[in-house]
């Protein structure tokens, strides 16, 4: 079983990387990424300008300029997104030690806890960064928090 598994996954790496090569090149030429066929950054015409403008990238120059507002809304965002992620990988792992306790009823009971203290975390988190994102886009119309 374990040659056939290994046998077919091999194929399908090898079908893969034949493949590749196949694929169309879209951007061969950095010339039209790069486009800007008139002066004004935010037009249409220049992509990859207008691409970060929608994004909401600084592309104005000052790009060293940052307010303290933008700064604190960057590191709320960053930190809850962090905290999200750390409480999704603790449900994934309460999930993971659940269905490996092998019918024990104290692990079941200890994974089953930690998913449900993991969900509360992830709950709070959710509602912290909802009322950040409300407070920040209220207070700073223009910062990275309430842009959207």
């Amino acid at each position: 079983m374990k040659n056939i598994f290994y046998k077919f996954s091999g194929l399908i790496i090898l079908m893969f990387f034949l493949a590749v090569p196949l694929l169309p090149i879209n951007a061969a030429n950095l010339n039209d990424a790069f486009r800007v066929d008139s002066g004004d950054i935010y037009s249409n015409q220049d992509r990859l300008d207008s691409a970060a403008y929608n994004a909401r990238f600084n592309i104005a120059g000052n790009a060293g300029a940052l307010t303290p507002e933008q700064i604190i809304s960057t590191a709320i965002t960053a930190l809850l997104s962090l905290l999200g992620v750390i409480f999704v990988a603790l449900i994934v792992f309460s999930g993971f030690s659940w269905m490996i306790a092998d019918g024990d009823e104290q692990k079941v009971t200890k994974a089953k806890g930690m998913i449900r203290e993991s969900l509360i975390g992830l709950v709070i988190v959710l509602g912290a960064y909802a009322v950040s994102y409300f407070v920040i886009g209220f207070l700073m119309p223009g910062s990275q928090m309430g842009a959207f």
